[in-house]
């Protein structure tokens, strides 16, 4: 099993590195260039322009060496490859999340130029639906119950699991999508977290997955990771191509889907602590300014610019410096999600 997995992230490192020199010239000649907020770093500013929409490359790399890989193992094996199978709804909310609104939002913004893309309606509504359907698929499929890490215990959310789980997948994705703002940075973390994910559901397989169920699972986690690795020969800094919505939803439904599929829900506080983090700090700073305005008549900040790893920037670090301290926490963090379930399964 794990030669096999290893072989999908090679394969998939493969497929990107061919693909990429062809894709990037013809974004540049459709002219699907990135469009940079003026409120954002102004140092940004002079990537305005850069082909978008990377992520698609990722995306579909993932899901075809994920379909072959797991098309040649149900052969070979004998297994089941019906809609029962972990594979379909995993790409339902991958391929959903990106398709719905990751790549009508790049499309907005890179060839309409308008810089505000989907409306935060638009995308919410998208975000629930795809969540909603998904959390009733587990709840029905897998239970309620969700496995605490560091014990072999487990907890049953009951009928609070569905809302739990679709705020759940709106949180993750939007998470993912607010990570991909420095060179290279949403990259390098799924590179790690998603081989993290991999190696912890080949833990459980069989012990606890079904081999039918979990294979196709963690081939997809490794290709994602393959995929990804690829990526960041051309998206690290200075970047010559941005991953865009369309890859950052891809990613967010990629890391929460697992988690859910696997019952691994808790181990996102881990793998994918970065990525909350980017969430957390845009929410403090939104709501102490709005909190201080109404307080003291002027709007004042926790950081000096959100999500977090702006500040960083504007405190002096370089993007590559931010990259590499994203990917230790994140690797650290991963090792330690890893080591929680081998321990017990």
């Amino acid at each position: 099993m794990y030669l096999i997995a290893v072989f999908a992230m090679v394969c998939a490192v493969a497929v990107v590195l061919l693909v990429m020199p062809k894709f990037l010239p013809f974004l540049k000649k459709l002219k699907f260039g990135q469009t940079i907020y003026d409120l954002g770093p102004q140092a940004h500013l002079a990537k305005q322009g850069t082909p978008n929409m990377g992520g698609i490359v990722t995306a579909l790399s993932t899901v075809a060496v994920t379909l072959v890989f797991s098309v040649i193992l149900s052969v070979k094996n004998g297994w089941a490859l019906g809609l029962n199978n972990a594979l379909w709804p995993l790409l339902f909310i991958t391929v959903g999340c990106m398709a719905l609104f990751g790549f009508p939002d790049d499309y907005i913004k890179d060839v309409k130029k308008d810089h505000e893309g989907l409306k935060p309606k638009q995308k919410l509504i998208g975000q629930m639906v795809i969540g909603l359907a998904f959390s009733a698929f587990c709840y029905q499929k897998l239970g309620s119950e969700v496995i605490i890490p560091f014990t072999n215990l487990t907890w049953d959310l009951g009928i609070f699991y569905i809302p739990i789980m679709t705020v759940l997948v709106m949180f993750i994705t939007n998470s993912a999508n607010l990570q991909d703002g420095v060179d290279g940075l949403l990259s390098s973390v799924t590179i790690v977290g998603m081989a993290a994910f991999g190696l912890i559901v080949l833990f459980m397989t069989p012990k606890t997955l079904d081999v039918a169920w979990g294979m196709p699972i963690s081939i997809l986690c490794f290709a994602l990771a393959g995929a990804s690795i690829g990526f960041l020969r051309y998206n690290r800094h200075p970047a010559k191509i941005f991953m865009g919505d369309t890859g950052s939803m891809f990613i967010g439904g990629a890391m929460v889907g697992v988690a859910m599929l696997t019952r691994t829900q808790f181990l996102l506080i881990l793998i994918s602590f970065t990525c909350i983090m980017s969430s957390l700090s845009v929410m403090l700073q939104r709501g102490y300014f709005k909190y201080t305005k109404k307080k003291y008549g002027e709007g004042r900040r926790i950081f000096k610019m959100s999500p977090l790893h702006h500040h960083f920037e504007l405190c002096g670090m370089k993007e590559n410096q931010i990259v590499l301290m994203y990917a230790a926490v994140t690797l650290v963090l991963s090792v330690l999600a890893v080591w929680s379930m081998a321990k017990f399964y």
